[in-house]
């Protein structure tokens, strides 16, 4: 994925200026109202996500013809729905996995030029240990604080939404995005941890959860009591 972001770095000078802006702004835009408040419309949001996932699916297996790429994009936003807690645990293991193989590798100043399976290669075992961890850990996560990791996997896909636009915006400038991320990329990383944890922070203080309705065996045990008082009035009269 890194490289695909140097290429677009070098090739973004032939690209003409409303393309840049115009995924810049809406990548922005989607990223700051997913950071804040995916929590909010989880489902629309599983939806979409959903649906992306079955049109790319179904573009590179019936060779870009629309008809199946549409119907796969419908499986995909209604499969994702029906099963919403199994995709954002598995979105958020999968997210979490990422963001870990991306510090190790800083950490162990794995160079992404060569390529990624080069990378990978690199890596020492306990690293994927490490990172296998955190996959599972955020799949028990899904099960027993599910509030807390959609919170968790809404901030972080925002975020990333966030830092793609505005990648894209500053390529308009001119500027070289992708290569300052990669010689500062703890100092990105730290801001991208900050904004992650904010967002989290904020979904679970404003997104309330609605209210339960009451069940109907409480609503039988209120109307016994009411149906007992003037039996009991009766008695002791």
């Amino acid at each position: 994925m890194l490289e695909i972001a140097q290429n677009l770095e070098r090739t973004a000078a032939g690209l003409r200026p409303a393309v840049l802006i115009g995924l810049g702004l809406a990548a922005t835009s989607v990223g700051l109202f997913v950071w804040l408040g995916g929590l909010g419309l989880r489902k629309a949001l599983v939806a979409i996500v959903g649906a992306i996932g079955g049109a790319i699916c179904g573009f590179f297996i019936a060779g870009g013809n629309v008809v199946p790429v549409m119907v796969s994009a419908a499986a995909g936003a209604v499969i994702t729905v029906i099963f919403e807690k199994v995709f954002i645990t598995i979105m958020a293991a999968g997210l979490a996995a990422v963001s870990g193989f991306a510090v190790l590798a800083e950490l162990y100043g794995v160079d992404f030029s060569d390529g990624l399976r080069q990378a990978c290669s690199e890596m020492p075992l306990f690293t994927w240990a490490i990172i296998a961890a955190l996959a599972v850990a955020f799949i028990v996560a899904g099960f027993y604080l599910w509030r807390l990791t959609s919170a968790l996997c809404c901030a972080t896909l925002g975020t990333m939404l966030v830092f793609a636009g505005m990648i894209l915006l500053l390529l308009y400038k001119g500027a070289a995005p992708v290569s300052s991320i990669c010689t500062r990329g703890w100092f990105y990383a730290a801001v991208f941890a900050a904004m992650t944890a904010f967002g989290t922070i904020e979904q679970l203080l404003l997104c309330k959860r609605p209210p339960k309705k009451p069940t109907a065996k409480k609503d039988v045990n209120k109307d016994k009591e009411t149906s007992d008082e003037p039996r009991m009035s009766w008695r002791t009269g």
